[in-house]
Formats: structure tokens, sequence, C-alpha cells
């Protein structure tokens, strides 16, 4: 059952409100129906009750010779009128307490001789209540309901002269509680609370959507504007945390680059003061050496606060046209002499930091370079995303390391020199501008051999 759930907060809430709706639009038509049905008989069996008196006292005060003549006149099939010298048999009628008040209405309305010698009988159901009428025909008008569905008032009175009045009518009941007059309104107001819930849900959720958003939107670009307060008042003390989780989190990478600057002038210092007496060293082998190392330092020190900076730098993103862009680095690289080439595309514009995106891509290709010993560069367009596949003929990396090279300061080659080895930040720097641009950098070793660094960038 779960798989039919909705999975988001919006189509959740909005099950839960239709469920509702459904329960109680069955509810109130079951409390409808009922109430309409006992309504109905009631308003039914008073407008009987009123004809029957009126017509009692009619007959009562006619001459006698008048009185078959009246008893034919307003005999008719809803109306059952009999006049006897006996007293008619009754059908056996059990108790109706809706039909109470009408038998007390009854009796309001007629003189007292008559009151006194009156007999009410209710039927629960079925054709003619009276056995004196069981001669009138069964049918009546076209709009009534078929005789079975009725309930039934039977009244007889002794009038002054000692004959006996009686009277049978039917009372149709509500009819069918299923009808177009009914749904038609209920449909109407079901698909307008539908409408009105699912824009106060979609209302009461987009911000939370909108928290969501910007929260992806950190994990790439720390600088980003900070979410405008709106919505509920949870909503806004949430989104009042965010924005100041997110300025701590600006605070933080400042401070760090600051430290890393200071750290990296603070070393400077005695790093020179060490090359300077190193060049002093009379064993030319061991100053190389030594020289080399503090090279080694220094380099170090300065892709540190550089990796830092670019992490904590915000430039503006426009539109650029990637291919171009790539074309132009290829171009660069070929003119200092490198094997480096590229597959001609369609012009690609993207939404990008084109001066950070364009260190990424340059850090990879050198890596292909200096490791693979060429690059080769292409552009794969989907509807959904570009994909820059940059590939060289080097040997390729063991898959146990397909990751781990994207950990700052991790080195396959584990010399000490920089120019075999790097600083170990070419590849986490590339990373982490690509995935500041929602993409991310795989790793694949070719079938053929080499290696192939794919840099996926969405549209």
């Amino acid at each position: 059952m779960t798989r039919f759930v909705p999975r988001t907060l919006f189509g959740q809430m909005v099950l839960i409100l239709l469920a509702g709706l459904l329960v109680s639009h069955l509810v109130g038509t079951l409390i409808y129906a009922s109430d309409r049905e006992h309504a109905v008989r009631m308003v039914g069996g008073f407008g009987a009750t009123q004809r029957i008196a009126n017509l009692a006292r009619l007959i009562d005060e006619a001459p006698a010779d008048w009185r078959n003549r009246i008893v034919a006149a307003v005999n008719d099939p809803t109306l059952r009128v009999t006049l006897s010298p006996q007293p008619p048999a009754f059908a056996e009628a059990g108790p109706d307490t809706d039909f109470l008040p009408i038998r007390q209405y009854l009796a309001e309305q007629l003189p007292a001789p008559l009151v006194d010698r009156l007999h009410v009988a209710v039927a629960p159901a079925g054709p003619p209540f009276m056995h004196a009428a069981h001669h009138m025909p069964m049918h009546g008008p076209p709009w009534m309901p078929p005789p079975g569905t009725w309930r039934g008032l039977q009244a007889a009175m002794q009038l002054n002269d000692g004959q006996w009045l009686a009277f049978a009518t039917a009372f149709p009941s509500a009819g069918p509680r299923a009808s177009w007059a009914f749904f038609v309104p209920m449909a109407v107001m079901a698909v307008i609370v539908v409408l009105a819930s699912v824009w106060a849900v979609r209302r009461v959720t987009t911000p939370l959507g909108v928290i969501a958003h910007a929260a992806e939107r950190l994990g790439h670009d720390v600088n980003a504007p900070p979410i405008a307060e709106a919505g509920t008042r949870e909503m806004r003390q949430a989104v009042q945390s965010f924005n100041q989780m997110q300025a701590r989190i600006l605070r933080l990478l400042d401070n760090r680059t600051r430290m890393l600057a200071a750290l990296s002038h603070d070393l400077r210092t005695p790093l020179t003061l060490l090359r300077l007496r190193t060049e002093n060293l009379q064993e030319a082998e061991e100053r190389e050496r030594m020289l080399a190392t503090i090279g080694e330092l220094d380099a170090m020190i300065e892709a540190s606060l550089n990796f830092a900076r670019d992490q904590a730098t915000a430039e503006t993103w426009r539109r650029t046209d990637v291919t171009a862009l790539l074309a132009s680095i290829i171009d660069d690289m070929a003119d200092a002499g490198m094997p480096v080439s590229m597959t001609p595309a369609e012009p690609v514009v993207l939404e990008c930091q084109p001066g950070a995106l364009r260190r990424a891509l340059t850090n990879l290709i050198d890596n292909a370079v200096k490791y693979g010993q060429s690059a080769r560069a292409a552009i794969v367009v989907s509807p959904l995303a570009v994909r820059i596949d940059i590939d060289d003929n080097g040997p390729g990396i063991p898959p146990a390391e397909l990751q781990r090279v994207f950990e700052p300061f991790h080195r396959l080659e584990q010399s000490r020199s920089r120019d075999t080895g790097g600083t170990g930040l070419g590849l986490p720097i590339a990373l982490s501008i690509v995935q500041a641009h929602r993409g991310d950098i795989t790793l694949t070793n070719c079938p053929d051999g080499g290696l192939r660094a794919s840099v996926s960038l969405p549209r």
C-alpha cells in the first residue's frame, strides 16, 4: 500500500485533505438523506392531515343528502374517502413516532364531537390501508412513486348522524437518494474545496521547497544570496535559521582563508632565511637538494592558499559558450607546444563562472598531458547535460584510486619531486569548481588504454 502513497509532503497533505473531504461528504450525504426523508414524510403528513380535517368539517356540516356527492367528488387516487353506517376495519399498524405529531395535529383541527369519536392508524407501507377502499384504483398521477414505497395514514370518525367517515391516504417517500439534482451541487462544491485545498497546501509547502533548493545551492555556492523570509511564522524561523547558518559558514571560510594567508606569510619568512643559508653551503649536491625541498614547501603553501581562496571567492555568473571556452584553452596549450587536440563541436551556451571553469578544465587537460603524454577533448551534448571528455594515452589509474585522487594532497606518484608528483591539489580544485556549477567529474579507465576525465554540467 505504501507505494501508492505520495512521497512528497505536498502530495501527502493533499491526500489527507481529499480523504477527509470524501469521508465528510459521505457522512453528510447519509445525514442529509435521512433528514430529507423524515422532512418529506412530515410535510406530506401535515398537508394530508389538513386536507382530511377540512373535508371532515365540510362533510359533517353538510346536509345528509349532499354527503355522498361530496365524498364522490373528493375521492381520488391520493385520498380515498368512504361513508358507511359501520365503522371501517383498520389494517394493523405498528407504532411510528414520526406520526405522533400528525395525530395530535389532526385532533386539534377537528371539532370536539368528532375528536371524541376519532380513530387514527398509521400503516408502515403498502397499497390502500382500509378494506373499504380496496375497490379503488391503485394507480395515481404520473409524478407519484409506486404505492409500495409509501407510508399510509388512516383516519375514521363518527359523524353526528351516526355514519362513519373514513379516510385513507398515502405519503410519498423522499424518493431515490441518488439524483443529479443532489450530486451535481455536491460535485461542484467538492471541486471548489479541492482546488482551494491544493492552493492552500501549495502555499504552505512552497517555502519548504525554497529552503531545500537553497540548501542544495549552498553546497555548490556558499556566496549565494540569503533567502527572503516569507510564509508562516514557523517557516520564517526556519528561513532565518538557514540564513544564519549560511552566514556562519561564510565567516568560517573567511577565517580559514585569513588563517592560511597568515600562515603563508609567516612561513615564507623562515623559508626565505632557510633558502639564504642553504645557498651558502659549500657542497653543491646537498645545496641543490635542500633548495628543491624548500621550493616544494613554498609551492605547497602557495597551492593551499589558492585552493582556499578559490572556494571563498565569488565570481559573477554569466552565459558563456563552453565550446569556445574549451577551444581557447586547447589553442593556448597548442601554441605552447603541448600535444593537445579537440573534436569540433557546435556552440553550447551555459550559465557559469567562466574564469573558474577555465581553471578546472585547464587543470584536467594539464594532468592529461603531464601523466598521459597527450590530451584529446570532446563535447557531448544531451537534453539535460553537457559532458566534456578529456582522454589521454597514459597507463590509467588503479580502480581503488579513482576516487581518492580527488582528496587534497593525495598523489599517485610518491616521490617528493614537484615536477613528477605535483602538489596533489589540481584535481580537488577542479572538482570543487565543477561541483559549484552543480556538476561532477568522473574518472574511468578506457578499454584501449588511457584515462578519461568526464566533466558533466547541467543545462
